[in-house]
């Protein structure tokens, strides 16, 4: 069993690497690699996609790396192999994000990303520290995860999702703000489960005992 982080020049790896090498050993997950090589995102059996810093820089950056943007989009459309977007990773699963201008995302998770507008306006952007989890359904990687339990949270804009069973998660910050997406094999976190201590971990683990 082969879990790949994606490397695709955006963003420090280091915690993501180690919490989720950390977990493959308690859960006998098998072996975790950060990668920039096609080939190995071709044959891993769970990909995942970090992401730091705006949208349409990310987006360039992972369609400019394109024998690992062409390897990852097969691995999840035709394979199904089970994908994991954190942070701005999650963002460019939707439609459109729309930070600075308007860039098309992989249009896996219907929606659009844009900037967050507390209905409270003491409320800073970003959205920074942590949250309390509300879970709308239940996920075989929630196992063990409650509504209430607290996450960590760094970013500026917000997924939107089209369709509402697509949103499996969110958290109040002056309004809701989507926390945990997913549909078929396709998981996306806004939160960094890297940097969530227990309840993070809890669900990096079961992310590499998933089976959809």
């Amino acid at each position: 069993m082969l879990t790949a982080i994606i490397d695709y020049e955006s963003g420090n790896l280091h915690s993501a690497e180690k919490a989720f090498q950390r977990m493959a050993k308690e859960v006998d997950g098998g072996d975790v690699v950060v990668t920039s090589d096609a080939d190995v995102v071709a044959k891993a059996d769970r990909l995942v996609l970090p992401g730091d810093g705006a949208f349409p820089a990310c987006a360039s950056e992972l369609r400019g790396h394109k024998g690992i943007y062409d390897a990852m989009v097969e691995a999840v459309e035709d394979k199904g192999r089970p994908f994991l977007g954190i942070c701005v990773g999650m963002q460019l699963m939707a439609t459109t994000g729309h930070e600075y201008e308007n860039t098309p995302g992989l249009g896996w998770v219907a929606g659009d990303v844009e900037k967050i507008a507390p209905t409270d306006t003491s409320l800073k952007v970003p959205h920074m520290g942590w949250n309390n989890l509300v879970i709308e359904r239940p996920h075989a990687v929630l196992d063990g995860v409650n509504t209430g339990d607290h996450t960590y949270f760094v970013h500026s804009y917000q997924f939107h999702v089209a369709n509402p069973s697509e949103r499996i998660a969110y958290v109040d910050y002056g309004g809701e703000i989507t926390a945990i997406i997913g549909r078929d094999t396709m998981l996306g976190m806004q939160f960094h489960p890297e940097k969530s201590q227990h309840v993070g971990l809890r669900m990096i683990g079961n992310f590499l005992r998933w089976t959809p």
